[in-house]
């Protein structure tokens, strides 16, 4: 008689099997989108880009310096930092003086307009840039010298209100925890958010957030962003309830992963999750799919290590080291994870997506917050500081 644990075995075999095409179709996917045609903008308006900065951190000057490289013809570079003793401030004055060409400001103001930080950095920021169109940008960004005219040739596409990028994780050193951080960033996040696209999804990323004056003023301003976590995301469906299209730019940039412990790794990576659960809780849930080691690892336990379980396994390590070195492959990334490491990545993942599921809050630079703000209460907060802000544009 077949037990009940052998046939919760196979169930998870059944998982496992799926995550493994999973891996497969996305690692397709991502080779789809870098091999996407890459069209000129028409026309190449002036651009102020706005990066918030918050303390010095590993790899920030070379992520900076990226900015500072681009080819685009004219172009302001708005840097904003709360404190006028914040580390950052020394590496954007390196950075001004290696270049001088460059138009450069530096917004040092502590003025608080909301819970979330980066907001409350680029609002006061905001009376500086003087072009209508803006892209925020983080701190630990690594582009591309094309990136902004990526940026703003998919701006210029008819219906688009926030342009953004998907991205991939960037190790700042060889330590076990900063290469599963970039693991997960490049070989799960990354992925996922290409297929989520492919099923209609139109999720706004925090590593991009582009968009003309006049759409961030009829959005409602930064403002009514100021108390989220989630910034990002709820600008993009702000941008959605406007009818207007929150569209990828045909660029990939890298993010830093700075952590060295997993100490310091888990609490981050737990923020992301229980950000991402309050968004798309359905869809968080099905993330679970996306770790076949860790479904195989459980059918080899509860089938107590029957054949096609141990089969099971490898072909699942397998799969998950092939589709990482293939999207390491197109986009040029140098190798971040070995395979050896893989089932400790998917174990910690699958640990990760089910703690968060409880609990709400999370710590985000000192503060302590909660995740998630129902949408109807964003809606009314947007368009009540819209027309509160008629006609100013902006968060001037």
């Amino acid at each position: 008689m077949v037990s009940v644990t052998w046939l919760a075995g196979l169930a998870c075999g059944a998982v496992g099997l799926a995550g493994m095409a999973q891996a497969a179709l996305g690692a397709v996917y991502v080779r789809r989108f870098a091999r996407a045609q890459r069209p000129a903008p028409a026309t190449r308006p002036r651009v102020s880009v706005l990066k918030p900065l918050h303390g010095d951190e590993p790899l920030l000057e070379q992520a900076l310096e990226s900015f500072f490289l681009q080819d685009y013809p004219d172009y302001q570079i708005v840097f904003g930092v709360q404190c006028p003793t914040d580390p950052a401030v020394a590496v954007v004055r390196t950075l001004r003086h290696r270049f001088p060409a460059r138009d450069v400001t530096l917004v040092i103001d502590g003025a608080r307009h909301g819970m979330n930080h980066k907001i409350n950095n680029v609002m006061n920021m905001m009376a500086a840039a003087r072009h209508d169109v803006l892209v925020v940008s983080d701190s630990d960004v690594h582009v591309a010298p094309d990136y902004l005219e990526r940026i703003v040739a998919t701006l210029a596409l008819p219906g688009t209100g926030v342009v953004t990028t998907l991205y991939s994780g960037l190790a700042a050193g060889p330590r076990v925890a900063q290469r599963m951080g970039a693991s997960h960033i490049s070989h799960t996040f990354l992925p996922g958010a290409v297929l989520a696209r492919a099923l209609g999804r139109q999720d706004c990323l925090g590593a991009t957030m582009a968009l003309r004056r006049e759409t961030l003023a009829e959005l409602g301003g930064f403002s009514a962003v100021a108390d989220s976590l989630a910034d990002d995301a709820m600008l993009g469906r702000l941008s959605l309830l406007r009818g207007l299209a929150v569209r990828l730019a045909p660029t990939v940039p890298g993010t830093t992963v700075p952590e060295t412990t997993l100490a310091e790794l888990v609490p981050h990576e737990m923020r992301w999750a229980r950000t991402i659960r309050s968004l798309a809780p359905a869809g968080h849930v099905l993330s679970l799919i996306q770790f076949p080691i860790a479904w195989a690892l459980l059918a080899c336990g509860l089938s107590l290590g029957a054949w096609w379980a141990v089969l099971l396994l490898g072909a699942a390590w397998v799969a998950r080291a092939a589709a990482a070195r293939a999207i390491d492959a197109t986009l040029g990334l140098r190798r971040t994870m070995p395979a050896w490491l893989l089932p400790a990545r998917d174990v910690l993942s699958v640990l990760e997506v089910l703690t968060s599921l409880r609990g709400g809050r999370v710590r985000w630079r000192g503060e302590t917050m909660t995740v998630g703000r129902p949408l109807y209460d964003l809606r009314r907060h947007a368009e009540a500081a819209y027309r509160a802000r008629q006609p100013a544009l902006g968060d001037g």
